[in-house]
């Protein structure tokens, strides 16, 4: 098995109502992150990297921020003349309305044309609410050697929030035995990081046979009921990796890129994460400006203190202003004397001059876009 007859496809939305402070604007696969890139870098990179050629990202709606984001697929090297990437927006058809589909089901089952049509023989299905960085071809590799007919890439951790969510039960060979959903244990489990390889022919099986079973939700109506007549398995993902179940998981995995050797392994230059290029100017700091543990990225303007923050392209703080522990997106500005702690502030954010604004690393204070504070 070969990532050049692999087909990937995205689901850009499944969990927007997890963090609906920032999906209300835009969808989940286009929520920002880590200063310059956005949700659905990571496995568009990821996919890439490996050397899948076509993906599709099914979307269902308010995808204007995304389609902006990705535009023709160049910053992937999808622009292409044959395959590339493709925006599969919602169809009309008596499974799915035109108001989109109700479930990854649907979703799938009214995309079946681009399926059919792909020349690629298996397909990897992935979510946009996680970040990541690894071989995909290990994981192709792996799919071959356990001569499986779906393979499950997983995390063992601590489970997180999310309907549908699958904790696996594994044999001494990564076979997966057992299915449980939803089922939210405490303590640390082997759950399912919603991505899937699998034939293309046997995807299209599973989901003709769930949509004539009535059957709505792909871990329980595919996953499922299938563990004892298909061999499913199990592969871990190494090193870092992180799904976002809710803005404090956000605010969280956003934090984690602080540290070093979290940095060092979800941004490794080896295996690049690429995103839309802006051409910025570089960051300018003033005289009397201090900076410590902060990611700051291109077009920033600091003349005040900033620690153990993460700032986005083009965000001012001016003189006497204090950032800690926080989240400003792009174009945010910090005014001069304000003092902030433990905020999320959305694009184009005003904090006004002496403002004291302070929430708590278990409880960010979220702000949303295009205001003034």
């Amino acid at each position: 098995m070969r990532a050049n007859n692999v087909l990937g496809i995205i689901h850009s939305q499944a969990f927007d109502s997890n963090i609906q402070e920032l999906t209300s604007v835009r969808t989940m696969a286009s929520v920002p992150f880590g200063c310059r890139y956005r949700f659905i870098d990571f496995p568009l990179s990821n996919m890439v990297n490996a050397g899948i050629s076509e993906v599709g990202i099914i979307t269902k709606e308010n995808y204007q921020s995304l389609m902006d984001h990705i535009g023709s697929g160049k910053p992937w090297d999808l622009a292409r003349k044959r395959e590339g990437l493709y925006i599969l927006p919602p169809y009309n058809t008596s499974i799915a309305s035109a108001a989109g589909q109700r479930n990854r089901i649907e979703a799938i089952y009214s995309n079946m044309d681009f399926l059919r049509h792909s020349r690629h023989e298996y397909v990897v299905i992935t979510d946009s609410n996680s970040v990541y960085n690894f071989d995909f071809n290990d994981l192709f590799a792996y799919h071959t050697e356990q001569e499986a007919d779906i393979t499950i890439a997983y995390k063992h951790g601590k489970v997180p929030k999310l309907d549908n969510m699958q904790i696996l039960t594994l044999d001494e060979n990564k076979r997966v035995t057992e299915v449980a959903v939803d089922n939210f244990e405490e303590g640390e489990v082997d759950y399912s990081f919603n991505i899937f390889v699998l034939r293309k022919s046997l995807l299209e099986y599973l989901i003709k046979n769930a949509i004539a079973h009535n059957g709505t939700s792909f871990a329980k109506d595919v996953i499922q009921p299938n563990t004892a007549n298909l061999k499913i398995v199990g592969y871990e993902i190494p090193g870092f990796a992180a799904m976002v179940d809710s803005l404090k998981t956000y605010y969280n995995v956003s934090m984690d890129l602080l540290a070093p050797e979290n940095r060092k392994a979800l941004l490794n230059p080896k295996n690049p994460i690429a995103t839309k290029i802006a051409d910025n100017v570089p960051s300018l700091y003033g005289e009397n400006s201090k900076t410590g543990n902060s990611l700051i990225a291109d077009g920033c303007t600091i003349e005040g203190t900033v620690e153990n923050s993460l700032l986005f392209r083009g965000v001012v703080v001016e003189k006497g202003a204090v950032v800690k522990n926080s989240i400003l997106m792009q174009g945010t500005i910090i005014s001069a004397n304000a003092k902030v702690d433990s905020i999320i502030t959305d694009k184009n954010v005003t904090i006004s001059p002496n403002r004291n604004l302070s929430g708590d690393p278990s409880y960010p204070i979220y702000f949303t876009k295009n205001i003034v504070v």
